[in-house]
């Protein structure tokens, strides 16, 4: 370009476009200043509140990770326009100005975690375990994949975490739910009502014949947007994984007999476990007496009442020898089934323990485990065999070769995917199978272009996942033509819904002015009439969520109708029963903990709201607009 530039300004023309050229430039200069040409004329903070700024580019990221998210999420993708009319652009740029806040009072009041704690955090996360417990780096980096964040990102946003979970505790980390609250959530809980109720079948509304062709087009019209043709990608797939390439019957016997001996004390034989009670005691004395009681016949449990102890309180579980205190596990593991010991000393005082029931230690026979070794040596085989494909295909792909002429080259074919929307479905609405991790495929094949060279994809298989796009066919609206039976479908079930719908208010409300409801039953085509004694508001067995709805928003005694699969269920609320509130029980103790987690999120976010008042936010609503392609005048 700058050799074009001095050639031009060689000629007395070229002379007078390099000075206006020139002169736009420093006219720019003057009028926006030069730190805003360099940022494309205008201001890349977002938002502010107090001394806390949140970049453009910080909500860019943001904004394209929830966009993803939620793309995998609905199984489409979902567009900025889309996004922005369900009020998510606000929504972020609220919480992220709210954690940067809370970020910058931990700062304030020197607060901090060690790198040694955020590692521990992340290697004992439940979530990045395999199967052995141990920490698998595999699946780490699969989430780290599908959250879009680097390996330093998201270890920087887990400590920030921590750091907001300091406040959290600093601000309601003592809270203690009123008995008063805990008894009402309990009754809006556990409230049980029972109910008689009949299904209305869609088939009680009589045929419904179609209107003229002219009223179905009005029809389509006005509901256009139900028959849009989605888009479609036609993709080239190449999956290989270790999993798709093992071959168990070529492993020999004697190579499966040698891992079984390796392994036989590790992984095929369990060591004898006992099921265990405990009732300790102050003294020595108590419990020379309470062992007085139970050898005169008196149960262990009831001398553990005596002692203000429930059954869940004298329980330790079924354990090994490892699970239990050194002071009590050699006295455990000598006594028979059903035994009790002796006082014995340990280092909460003095136990009387009981052995409930013992499991031998057993050994798994090779012939029990024969498979699973084959399958386990030739998965150890199929990964050096993967590695040296995958090695093959990349080079072949970096010399400029299709991803078809690279799986040839290695001696394998690819699949060709005609047609799939970004929900997994083919032209004919079916699903598409038979590829491994599906949803990570479409992800990342409806966020590309036809002739762009993809980053491979690890699959959930450990494979590998390679693919192309062939061709897109973009979303377009089909012709009533192109439709028709789909409209033809569409105006019958709204109508037939319409129809259920008034006839079911007819019958509710003669229910509800005292007509008897196994005589309307009858009356409706001898419809059965069924009973359900336990419905609550987490649900029923057999009732649509819709149902249990509106029998909870029905007075007892009164009528109701929701839909339902097939037709309408008329129901009639019985009555109710509320079990009273045992505090000492797990339900109670679950409700005491979600309650307390409700509350101590409501002080929090009252917290966190007198931050922001405190700092004064402002957005930028031009701005957060064209970050989410949004107009701006």
């Amino acid at each position: 370009m700058m050799q074009n530039l001095r050639a031009a300004s060689q000629t007395w023309t070229g002379r007078i476009v390099s000075s206006l050229l020139m002169g736009f430039i420093v006219l720019s200069f003057a009028i926006f200043g030069i730190g805003d040409f360099f940022r494309g004329f205008g201001s890349s903070k977002l938002a502010s509140a107090g001394d806390t700024e949140i970049s453009a580019e910080t909500f860019r990221q943001a904004w394209q990770r929830q966009l993803q998210r939620l793309s995998a999420q609905v199984k489409k993708n979902v567009t900025n326009e889309e996004a922005r009319a369900a009020g998510l652009d606000r929504q972020l740029v609220d919480s992220l100005v709210n954690e940067a806040l809370v970020n910058q009072r931990a700062r304030q009041l020197g607060l901090a975690v060690s790198d040694a704690s955020i590692n521990d955090q992340v290697t004992t996360d439940a979530t990045f375990k395999n199967a052995s417990g141990e920490f698998d780096r595999i699946r780490f980096a699969e989430a780290l994949r599908q959250s879009g964040l680097t390996e330093r990102g998201f270890l920087e946003e887990q400590r920030k975490v921590t750091l907001r979970q300091e406040q959290v505790e600093a601000v309601s980390g003592a809270l203690n739910p009123p008995v008063t609250l805990l008894e009402m959530l309990n009754r809006s809980r556990n409230e049980r009502r029972s109910i008689d109720y009949f299904v209305l079948p869609a088939s009680s509304t009589g045929e419904i014949a179609l209107p003229g062709e002219e009223e179905l087009k009005k029809y389509f019209v006005t509901r256009a947007q139900n028959f849009r043709a989605p888009e479609y990608r036609k993709l080239v797939v190449l999956a290989v994984s270790p999993e798709s390439l093992a071959k168990p019957d070529a492993v020999t016997i004697e190579a499966a007999q040698k891992r079984y001996d390796e392994n036989k004390l590790a992984r095929y034989t369990s060591v004898e476990k006992r099921s265990v009670q405990q009732i300790p005691f102050a003294s020595e004395a108590d419990a020379v007496a309470a062992l007085a009681l139970i050898k005169s016949g008196t149960p262990f449990e009831e001398v553990a009442k005596k002692h203000n102890l429930e059954a869940g309180d004298i329980d330790l579980g079924t354990v090994d020898k490892k699970g239990l205190l050194p002071d009590i596990a050699g006295p455990v593991f000598a006594l028979e089934e059903g035994a009790v010991s002796d006082p014995v000393k340990n280092l909460i005082g003095v136990s009387l323990l009981r052995t409930t029931k013992i499991f031998p230690a057993s050994v798994r026979p090779f012939a029990e485990v024969e498979g699973e070794i084959r399958q386990e040596l030739a998965l150890l085989a199929a990964r050096k065999d993967a590695k040296i494909l995958y090695e093959k295909i990349e080079e072949a792909r970096t010399s400029g070769k299709t991803l078809t002429e690279a799986a040839k080259q290695a001696g394998l074919e690819v699949r060709m995917v005609e047609a799939v929307d970004a929900s997994g479905r083919d032209r004919n609405g079916g699903p598409v199978t038979g590829l491994p991790d599906l949803a990570a495929l479409l992800k990342a094949a409806f966020a590309s272009d036809v002739g762009v060279d993809n980053e491979t994809i690890t699959s959930k298989d450990r494979g590998n996942l390679w693919f192309e796009v062939a061709a897109i066919e973009a979303a377009r609206a089909q012709t009533f033509e192109e439709v028709k039976p789909l409209v033809e479908q569409a105006w019958r079930g709204e109508e037939t819904a319409r129809k259920l719908s008034a006839k079911s208010a007819e019958l509710v409300k003669k229910l509800n002015d005292g007509n008897d409801f196994q005589s309307i039953a009858e009356a409706e085509g001898k419809l059965e009439v069924k009973h359900v004694g336990d419905v609550r508001r987490t649900g029923a067995p057999d009732l649509p969520a819709t149902v249990v709805v509106q029998v909870f928003n029905s007075a007892i005694g009164g009528s109701g109708s929701a839909l339902a699969p097939g037709g309408r269920i008329l129901f009639k609320v019985l009555d109710k029963a509320v079990q009273p509130l045992d505090a000492k029980s797990d339900e109670a103790k679950k409700l005491e903990t979600e309650l307390r987690a409700s509350l101590s999120d409501e002080l929090f976010q009252q917290y966190v709201a007198q931050l922001r008042g405190e700092a004064g936010v402002k957005i930028n609503d031009i701005l957060l607009r064209q970050l989410t392609g949004g107009e701006t005048n």
